[in-house]
């Protein structure tokens, strides 16, 4: 299962994407907390966090905001929610990002379980 931290970075992504489709400003944190549902104060870590990994930049000011910086069809929603949480793989020898040989394991290729989640 997604965190609930995840949840409220899909909620901000997705504000900032029908806002990128339509205006195109930037929004407040207050503005994605209204249209997402999200707290405020979840929001500001998350949203540094998405800009620190290239997803959103921002803009200070009078119309300051954050907004995205790829095109929304870009954003892969695997490689955000590794962003956010971490590994998703089920097994560390699946992990992409992270990546570990199992501690029980003798052997990968031959590893039903490994064959099984893969």
């Amino acid at each position: 299962m997604i965190t609930q931290k995840t949840k409220y970075a899909l909620k901000a992504m997705i504000a900032l994407a029908e806002e990128a489709a339509g205006a195109g400003e930037a929004l407040t944190i207050e503005q994605i907390s209204q249209r997402s549902g999200a707290p405020k104060r979840f929001l500001e870590h998350i949203l540094l966090d998405l800009k620190r990994t290239g997803y959103l930049g921002s803009r200070r000011g009078r119309s300051g905001g954050y907004m995205l910086i790829k095109e929304p069809r870009q954003v892969s929603i695997g490689e955000l929610l590794r962003e956010v949480d971490g590994p998703i793989a089920p097994l560390p020898c699946l992990s992409r990002r992270a990546y570990q040989p199992c501690d029980d394991c003798e052997d990968e290729e031959s590893c039903r379980i490994r064959r099984l989640f893969g």
